[in-house]
């Protein structure tokens, strides 16, 4: 269940505020409904469709990094993912997150070796592995960096096709987004936010606060289940 704005696109998703207040300053988050963005559609038009007839001076636009991926031909599909033996063994010794799968299958640690290596997810793994030894958590992301960190597995809670699809992080996110930064006039941002935190991946001018852009969706307005609210829109009202 959604909230409708005025616009036919615009929600507020169930569960969430359209306002958040960071720093003294208040923000609206203008989630928008979309088809289900896949490889072909081109961000830039996407944007202008959904967000171009909203936006006003001082906006700025936010994807989630999986319709990016998806739209990148980065989401494929479970069935096709043959593990490694190197997959399978590495993949007994993940932490199996109640929130989401990760890499805690098969098939996601498969695409976590192709994306970073063998040698490097070798590295991380034993870089982990005395991490907990002090039980401390995350340093396997912290080596195998972001685009292992940005995998998503199949969910049936996520949207079609996503829901069967092992889906990987966005290639170039600070230029995907100047390239629809250009194309709409505003400043855009490609986020990875869940219920649990978030990071953003890409920024179409360096000049963009991303400790501040995180503060502001810390709450996850996008939502991550089946909303079909892949963007957004950020915008500071006036006092």
């Amino acid at each position: 269940m959604t909230t409708e704005f005025a616009n036919e696109y615009a929600v507020i998703n169930e569960g969430k505020n359209a306002d958040i207040t960071v720093d003294g300053v208040t923000y609206r988050r203008i989630c928008l409904r979309t088809h289900v963005l896949w490889q072909g559609d081109d961000l830039a038009e996407v944007a202008q469709k959904y967000a171009g007839p909203l936006l006003e001076k001082g906006d700025i636009i936010f994807f989630g990094e999986k319709s990016v991926a998806a739209t990148q031909g980065r989401s494929i599909p479970v069935e096709t993912i043959k593990p490694s033996r190197l997959a399978r063994f590495l993949v007994k010794f993940v932490y199996k997150n109640p929130h989401g799968v990760g890499i805690s299958i098969p098939e996601t640690m498969e695409m976590a070796v192709r994306e970073c290596g063998r040698l490097r997810i070798l590295f991380a793994a034993f870089v982990s592995a005395i991490g907990k030894l002090f039980g401390r958590r995350g340093w396997f992301y912290k080596i195998a960096g972001y685009r292992v960190a940005s995998i998503d597995g199949p969910a049936d809670y996520v949207v079609e096709p996503l829901n069967h699809c092992v889906t990987l992080g966005p290639l170039e996110p600070d230029k995907t987004a100047k390239y629809v930064s250009d194309a709409v006039g505003v400043p855009v941002i490609i986020t990875d936010v869940n219920d649990l935190g978030g990071v953003i991946l890409g920024v179409s001018d360096k000049s963009i606060d991303k400790d501040l852009m995180v503060r502001i969706l810390k709450d996850n307005p996008l939502g991550q289940e089946g909303q079909q609210t892949p963007m957004g829109i950020i915008r500071p009202l006036k006092a």
